[in-house]
């Protein structure tokens, strides 16, 4: 009879299981690992009149795969003498068409584009406003030989500790020249 009992126990066991959908088996082999969320946003951050062209290229392709939005930021410095909302026309100059022509090309491959200018009194101060304004999941860096130009080595450690992101740092060869310049004449 208590044997009638434990099976009959055990079969009413196994047809809960199979009905939960689930087999029976050990504990740790029905915990899985959790998978992060998909990509949605990618920053790449731009601080002069051009980036290489590897770092872009690295940008979309990702941005492709993963279906995320590329977000080109191009990042404005304001001398300390302006206040941090002035005009700046010599700036706007050169990151409008150099956005446009990264929103074209990114576009041209399928991939939703994002455009941004960010203000700062440096280059790390408009990246922290802008990291501490939205999220991103991915930032991708272009990184130069030239050290009046772009990212200093300092800034780029800064983000690596800051950034709540994965963090890519790409710097091509050193006699890897080619970049992504502003290719759009006037509009009107």
């Amino acid at each position: 009879m208590t044997v009638l009992i434990v099976l009959l126990a055990a079969l009413a066991a196994l047809a809960i299981g199979l009905a939960a959908g689930r087999w029976w088996a050990p504990r740790h082999r029905q915990v899985r690992a959790a998978r992060p969320d998909a990509v949605r946003r990618i920053l790449l951050p731009l601080t002069g009149a051009s980036i290489s062209r590897r770092a872009f290229d690295a940008a979309v392709r990702l941005a492709g795969v993963e279906h995320a939005t590329l977000m080109p930021c191009y990042l404005a410095t304001v001398p300390l003498y302006l206040p941090l909302e002035a005009s700046l026309p010599v700036q706007c100059l050169r990151a409008m068409p150099l956005l446009e022509t990264i929103e074209q090309r990114a576009s041209a491959q399928g991939v939703a584009v994002d455009a941004r200018v960010v203000r700062g009194r440096t280059y790390r101060d408009a990246l922290r406003r802008m990291l501490d304004d939205e999220h991103f999941d991915r930032v991708i860096v272009s990184a130069t030989n030239h050290p009046d130009m772009g990212f200093r080595g300092d800034d780029l450690v800064w983000l690596l500790r800051r950034a709540d992101a994965e963090v890519l740092i790409l710097r091509p060869a050193p006699e890897d020249h080619r970049e992504v310049v502003a290719t759009v004449a006037g509009h009107f």
